[in-house]
């Protein structure tokens, strides 16, 4: 399985040979560090751990920097689980053009943007109550959430609450452009997140 790490940048448009525009997600992915090989014997399970990105080495622990030793300042650690052990080894570094090519189908994993307490219009789509017939004040209201006899409200009833940051991950990204020299890549259509936010990289199991 190939993967990497890296942040969401913005949103563009790109023009293929024939003159069509399509849609892009612009993504800084790597370079990538691995950290750590996990095995059955050792860990339990298959895993590669990788770091990317940098940081100021004062706000990084004690045992994380004995845990890196001279890898360098990652901000972000991270493991992707694998089917067979790993063939990388500890310090070994890639770039998005050693993992992906034009064409290859991804997967993408990132935190969706919050958006605060919002109302069950916007978080579920209800339609509201009447405009008319004395409703003047109920036009984005849930209306009743009971339940007939049972005189309690059932676990799961969508309700107004906190919406966003949540784990989203897409599946079936296409790879339309690398440019291996900026370690920057073109996937067709968006990603979930804020600009410079994480995600995660890998390709598609078949």
């Amino acid at each position: 399985m190939k993967f990497i790490l890296g942040t969401k940048e913005n949103m563009t448009e790109y023009f293929t040979e024939d003159g069509l525009a399509i849609p892009v997600t612009i993504l800084s992915a790597g370079p990538t560090v691995v950290t750590q090989v996990k095995s059955v014997a050792t860990d339990g399970y298959d895993a590669v751990q990788v770091g990317f990105g940098t940081r100021n080495p004062k706000n990084i622990s004690k045992p994380v920097k004995g845990h890196l030793k001279d890898l360098g300042n990652f901000r972000y650690l991270k493991e992707f689980r694998l089917d067979k052990p790993a063939e990388c080894k500890v310090g070994d570094t890639f770039n998005v053009g050693d993992m992906f090519e034009v064409g290859d189908k991804l997967q993408i994993a990132g935190t969706s943007k919050g958006k605060g307490f919002q109302g069950v219009v916007k978080r579920h789509g209800f339609h509201g109550g009447p405009r008319t017939h004395g409703q003047k004040h109920s036009e984005r209201e849930a209306g009743s959430i009971g339940a007939g006899g049972l005189q309690r409200v059932l676990k799961g009833t969508r309700m107004a609450g906190r919406m966003g940051s949540d784990r989203i991950t897409q599946k079936n990204l296409k790879v339309v452009y690398i440019d291996n020299d900026n370690n920057l890549m073109l996937i067709k259509g968006a990603i979930p997140g804020v600009r410079g936010s994480l995600v995660e990289i890998k390709s598609v199991t078949q």
